[in-house]
């Protein structure tokens, strides 16, 4: 079976490739760093007018109609920066989650890029995301009003709406939010822009079909982890070739350091780190795309295998780069920090590694 791209897809990585290049320079991500919103309006009127935020969304929809395996190709690329900007949270997570709970009014505006959402899904835990929900939803009258704390929403301080994953009497379902009741909070990715969401009594409007939405949400937050997965590719892999690139120009006893063996071992190893996490997050695409029966499985590996591999491959990076790859105009650390955040999101490797084996072997009793 060929799992090589093809021509289109080569293209589009090109392009990403290159338009990124011309938008985002080293300068530009330590001000985006330090900035609350994290990105300009004019970087987000390239990304949307280059068509990259209706990625996912169907041509009907006036979207390109591409699946899981394009996006890769995209987020690759932006792992590689690391993009700073809401294009995870809203063309990514939001375009998701509309997508799979009908709101088909909400894929407009996400995929010209003039409406930017959000998922509300990550609460406090580091067990399975969706079990670990404990906002809930209750009826008032025609309408339903939202009670808790979402404590870490991407880019929801600058989001136009938001889906929230809640409890309501029938299980969980995924509720929009206008204008929600964010506050920016610290992240250790300073370029990952988080929010903190306190829902008092907060008016929300019910998606998607009656019942427990929970297959559908499941469906959601493994798409939504492949894609993260993706992105955490791209970034170990600069991190690798930042390693490699310092290694050929740091000298110690009159030789490039990448002439003695601990290095060459040290960055052997990285590569193939990186090398498996690749197929692996190219693996779990395809079958999202597909709709094969390994899905599941496919998108819990993926998602505990690379978060591991690149928060390996990136502390390798600073260690090969000493003591300038803690320094903030350094790039290692940026990548480093990407690794250690999108871990946590979307169920972190200990719990997506616990569930690979339930999913093959059966729960434990």
């Amino acid at each position: 079976m060929d799992f090589a791209f093809d021509e289109e897809q080569q293209a589009l990585r090109a392009a990403v490739k290159k338009t990124l290049a011309a938008e985002i320079d080293r300068e530009r991500l330590i001000a985006l760093g330090d900035d609350e919103r994290g990105f300009t309006d004019a970087l987000w009127s390239v990304i949307a007018g280059s068509g990259w935020t209706g990625l996912l969304v169907a041509e009907e929809h006036g979207g390109l109609g591409l699946g899981l395996v394009d996006l890769v190709v995209v987020l690759e690329e932006m792992g590689r920066v690391p993009m700073p900007g809401p294009y995870l949270s809203s063309a990514v997570l939001a375009t998701l989650a509309a997508r799979a709970l009908g709101a088909d009014d909400l894929l407009p505006g996400l995929a010209d890029g003039s409406t930017r959402g959000t998922l509300a899904l990550d609460e406090v835990g580091a067990r399975d995301p969706l079990t670990a929900v404990a906002v809930t939803a209750t009826r008032d009258g025609d309408a339903w009003i939202l009670d808790g704390i979402k404590p870490t929403v991407p880019d929801g301080h600058t989001a136009d709406w938001a889906i929230v994953v809640a409890r309501d009497d029938t299980g969980l379902a995924g509720f929009l939010v206008e204008r929600p009741p964010a506050t920016a909070v610290p992240s250790m990715d300073p370029l990952r822009k988080l929010a903190r969401f306190e829902l008092t009594a907060t008016p929300a409007r019910r998606l998607g079909p009656n019942g427990n939405q929970t297959a559908i949400l499941r469906r959601v937050a493994d798409d939504a982890a492949v894609a993260l997965a993706a992105e955490t590719v791209g970034s170990a892999e600069r991190a690798l070739e930042l390693a490699v690139e310092y290694s050929h120009v740091r000298e110690q006893f009159g030789r490039p350091i990448g002439a003695f063996q601990a290095i060459r071992h040290k960055a052997a190893e990285m590569l193939e780190a990186v090398e498996l996490a690749r197929v692996g997050a190219h693996y779990a695409a395809w079958t999202s795309d597909e709709d094969r029966p390994e899905r599941e499985v496919a998108a819990a590996m993926a998602k505990s295998w690379v978060a591991e591999a690149a928060i390996h491959v990136t502390g390798e990076s600073i260690q090969i780069h000493g003591a300038v790859g803690f320094t903030w105009e350094a790039e290692p650390h940026w990548h480093y920090r990407r690794a250690k955040v999108n871990d946590l999101l979307l169920g972190q490797q200990g719990w997506q590694r616990q569930r690979v084996a339930d999913l093959l072997l059966g729960p434990v009793a």
